[in-house]
């Protein structure tokens, strides 16, 4: 459904630009991230998990910036994830003010088990669109996001 805003081609084109973005994005999200449920995981606790599997460990302010959420955000997310036994937190012996986050052995279990199954549905929630078209996107979506 297009904008109903009765202002300028410009106004009205971003408006319906953006309308699509976000609808499309939230779709592709809600289809791909289906499957957490199972793991009794939200989005930011598989991606805080997913960052550590791939990355290693790294401090909350890290993950935040990784997973693109708040500070604040991330303590009730890394709280969470480590009463499951999934990461813990060490104290750094270099700096007792720095804290790394780590992924357990049962959190890289879960990640391991879940991972195929999650890429699996990121492939086919993409396949709608071409090699090339989904190049394209890229290219599009990283211009938007650096403006």
């Amino acid at each position: 459904m297009p904008t109903h805003f009765k202002g300028t081609k410009e106004e009205r084109t971003a408006l319906n630009a953006f309308i699509k973005l976000t609808r499309a994005a939230e779709s592709a999200s809600v289809r791909i991230n289906a499957d957490l449920h199972r793991y009794n995981l939200t989005v930011s606790q598989f991606g805080v998990i997913e960052a550590l599997y791939h990355l290693g460990p790294l401090q909350p302010g890290e993950l935040a910036a990784k997973i693109l959420k708040s500070s604040g955000n991330m303590t009730t997310v890394i709280d969470n994830l480590e009463k499951r036994g999934l990461v813990h937190r060490h104290r750094r012996d270099d700096d007792r003010r720095r804290v790394d986050i780590i992924l357990s052995d049962e959190g890289k279990r879960v990640v391991e088990e879940m991972l195929p199954d999650h890429v699996a549905g990121v492939v086919a929630t993409f396949n709608v669109l071409s090699e090339e078209e989904q190049l394209q996107l890229q290219v599009l979506c990283k211009k938007l996001g650096r403006q």
